[in-house]
């Protein structure tokens, strides 16, 4: 156990916290202003996050390692299916679950699903309201109530991951459920994601977020490599794939004018996780199915772990 265990006089808690509910319910912005830095992706489409991500925050007396998962829906595909899998075996397996519920939303047969496999969980459970900035305040009451009643949860919280209420105060409560235990992850280790990880998933973010709602749900993306030069810059190189010719010439876009948008957006991210200048080159292709084929989903990384 690291010496900082002492500080304060208090336990050392560390362990971790599963982020669950529906898509858009606010997990991956929750995570990344807990952690101070953008390192889940964010976009309005459903199934943004496609891959388990681990987030590491440091406490002087704690760690909290948080887990996003995808939104959890009824799958259409192979790939929803996997999703849903991998988020459903993170209750399992952490030491308190917070279930996320958008509070600008009526609660509805969906959040019963989530709310349903939530309290199955043996580990504490936490219910927290999102995007409190957007509520209508006298409607906020209500959502509350209508929220606990779908598991039975030992906290409840309402926040604002944009605006920053009651971030930290998520993080102390969360903290406050965690048993006592050491360090799992060294104190500059931000995320389990790899660079190349990341990596794709910031192309994929501006893919989602530039490109007309026939192409999202088609879209993955590989970082294929990653080149230092000896004057410091990386060369980097992705893959772009989706399942139709139509959807190709939509993310390249006239004269390469939407691709080129893409990179340029996503570069700025890929700087600021490389700490470097980044020439980042993307290629476009297509792979018909790729949702449906198995293979293509472990090959993707987008496969539950068992």
């Amino acid at each position: 156990m690291s010496d900082s265990s002492k500080i304060s006089g208090g336990p050392f808690r560390s362990g971790f916290v599963a982020l669950v509910g529906r898509p858009n319910a606010g997990k991956s912005t929750l995570l990344n202003a807990c952690c101070g830095q953008r390192l889940a992706i964010t976009s309005p489409v459903a199934q943004t996050t496609r891959k388990r991500l681990r987030a590491v925050v440091n406490g002087p007396n704690s760690q909290l390692v948080i887990v996003d998962t995808p939104g959890l829906h009824k799958p259409k595909d192979a790939l929803g299916k996997e999703l849903n899998r991998a988020a459903l075996g993170e209750l399992a397996d952490v030491d308190v679950v917070a279930m996320l519920v958008d509070a600008t939303k009526p609660v509805g047969t969906g959040d019963e699903w989530v709310g349903a496999h939530v309290d199955k969980a043996h580990a504490p459970k936490i219910l927290v309201l999102t995007k409190l900035d957007l509520a209508k305040p006298d409607g906020v009451s209500a959502q509350v109530e209508a929220a606990q009643a779908l598991a039975h949860f030992d906290d409840v919280i309402v926040t604002s991951a944009t605006e920053g209420f009651n971030v930290d105060s998520f993080v102390s409560l969360v903290t406050k459920y965690l048993p006592e235990g050491p360090k799992w992850f060294p104190d500059d280790m931000s995320s389990d994601a790899t660079e190349e990880e990341l990596i794709s998933e910031f192309v994929r973010e501006k893919v989602l977020l530039n490109c007309r709602d026939e192409v999202p749900h088609s879209v993955a993306v590989t970082c294929d490599e990653v080149r230092w030069a000896k004057d410091g810059h990386a060369s980097v190189s992705c893959t772009i794939l989706v399942e139709r010719e139509g959807q190709k010439g939509i993310i390249v876009g006239r004269g390469g004018s939407m691709v080129k948008k893409i990179g340029s957006a996503a570069r700025k991210d890929v700087e600021r996780l490389l700490g470097a200048r980044v020439f980042l080159e993307l290629r476009v292709q297509v792979r018909p199915q790729w949702r449906r084929d198995q293979n293509e989903i472990r090959r993707l990384g987008y496969e539950a772990g068992e």
